[in-house]
């Protein structure tokens, strides 16, 4: 059998070379070089094709000649994981799920799909033992007749007992594990992650087989692998939280079935992932006494209206230069707050030290946050709490007005359930907005002193 030629590539401008070598000669970079295939072996086999081996040609077709067909979807026990698809699993779409490690990934997958009682699924597993696997089920506490475990890693091996088994769902945890024989390569390597997904990719449509493929991150948090990776699968899924706390946000960044702004939010505990149907009633601590420096906000993370605790702590410095320390929130919009209390509002921060925290361990990157924390860094400010009974949704811009949120009316109707008397808001929201609908009072501040004055 004739070896497969392959040839190192610089990633960067693309010079060839017969070896790998550690700085191009054409552009003086350092590790750029990645081994590309540029003769495959003809005989290679290939698993899932028809019975007659032969492989289906494709025919160019009008596209007032193809068929609108709706998709069919799987859909699991998991409303959560369903919503982030888009309404349920694809037949024949190819899924990467990616994560730090011990976020949950593994668990999350083996829970929804042992939960599939009526498919046959096959869970192959690079990293784990059959024992090891056996154990979480175990956990987890639920039994599938239809549920098979393989321990492998070598690509070709996969695909005969995909051949044999027929399975209704393939998880493969994970790319970074698998193997190519058409590639003489590391695992993990550039080369054998995208072989591998391509092969991957292509069994699932030709077979209609949904394929989840559980992925790896780098220490900068983006998806381990060639950046192909992503494009080559229909969806991307980002499994994220902080691992001291027991919530997870899994976080769709790419769907070409659905909309990209879904996300599902988990509660770790012993016996697997629980679904959270109203997190913000988890996100507001229930404190027994009112506190100074906390504030609710009325936020957003994605078509998901969420209240959020902000809290700070505004201390006087005891060091030359202050502290500006914030978790869960970007720091840059840290200072860039503090900047408009100064500048607009008189307030000196220059010597104190400010520590900002978004309750519950989750990241914030909805601007409509801005308006609890300028509050809750003035309650800190002044040492007054403020009262438990309203909230804030408003971005803040440089000359300290107070600007307009996208989804007022999603935000305003989650205040009012779960309590609230009082919500914020800007003037610009207040057209179009009929307040007879809500029994919560809408107040709209224009100015970031004018909310001063009112506040305290």
């Amino acid at each position: 059998m004739a070896k497969v030629k392959t040839a190192f590539f610089c990633s960067n401008c693309g010079y060839e070379s017969t070896k790998w070598l550690g700085k191009c000669p054409a552009c003086s970079q350092w590790n750029t070089f990645i081994e590309e295939v540029i003769e495959r072996n003809q005989k290679e086999k290939n698993f899932w094709k028809d019975a007659t081996g032969e492989r289906q040609t494709s025919k160019a077709k009008l596209l007032d000649a193809v068929e609108s067909l709706k998709e069919e979807r799987i859909i699991t026990h998991d409303a959560e994981l369903n919503r982030a698809l888009g309404g349920g699993i694809v037949t024949g779409s190819i899924t990467l799920l990616a994560g730090e490690p011990g976020i949950g990934k593994s668990t999350l997958l083996l829970q929804d799909a042992l939960q599939l009682n009526s498919a046959v699924i096959l869970y192959v597993s690079g990293e784990e033992s059959e024992h090891q696997i056996k154990m979480r089920a175990n956990r987890l506490n639920i039994r599938n007749e239809n549920f098979y475990i393989l321990t492998e890693t070598s690509l070709s091996v996969i695909f005969t007992e995909i051949k044999k088994l027929q399975p209704a769902l393939v998880i493969i945890d994970s790319i970074q594990t698998l193997q190519s024989d058409n590639i003489d390569a590391t695992p993990g390597s550039i080369a054998q992650v995208r072989e591998c997904a391509a092969s991957l990719q292509r069994f699932a449509k030709e077979t209609h087989t949904p394929v989840f493929i559980i992925g790896h991150i780098t220490k900068d948090g983006s998806i381990a692998g060639p950046k192909i990776l992503e494009h080559m699968v229909d969806t991307v899924l980002q499994f994220e939280g902080d691992q001291h706390y027991a919530y997870r946000i899994l976080r769709t960044l790419k769907n070409r079935f659905g909309s990209t702004s879904e996300l599902g939010i988990y509660e770790m505990t012993g016996n697997g992932m629980r679904t959270v149907n109203n997190p913000s009633e988890i996100l507001i601590n229930q404190k027994e006494e009112v506190l100074s420096g906390s504030a609710v906000a009325a936020g957003m993370e994605g078509l998901r209206p969420l209240l959020i605790e902000t809290q700070a702590l505004v201390t006087q410095s005891v060091y030359g230069t202050p502290q500006r320390t914030s978790s869960g929130l970007d720091a840059r919009r840290l200072q860039l707050l503090l900047a408009v209390l100064e500048k607009r509002g008189g307030f000196h921060f220059g010597m104190k030290d400010v520590f900002v925290n978004i309750a519950g361990g989750l990241r914030i990157e909805d601007p409509s946050t801005d308006l609890a924390i300028i509050c809750a860094l003035l309650s800190s400010y002044e040492d007054a709490p403020l009262s438990p009974n309203i909230c804030f949704a408003g971005e803040v811009g440089l000359n300290g007005e107070i600007r307009a949120v996208n989804r007022v009316d999603q935000r305003i109707a989650e205040a009012e359930k779960l309590g609230f008397e009082k919500i914020f808001i800007s003037p610009f929201n207040k057209k179009g907005l009929d307040k007879s609908h809500y029994k919560i009072e809408v107040t709209a501040v224009s100015k970031v002193d004018e909310l001063y004055r009112l506040l305290f």
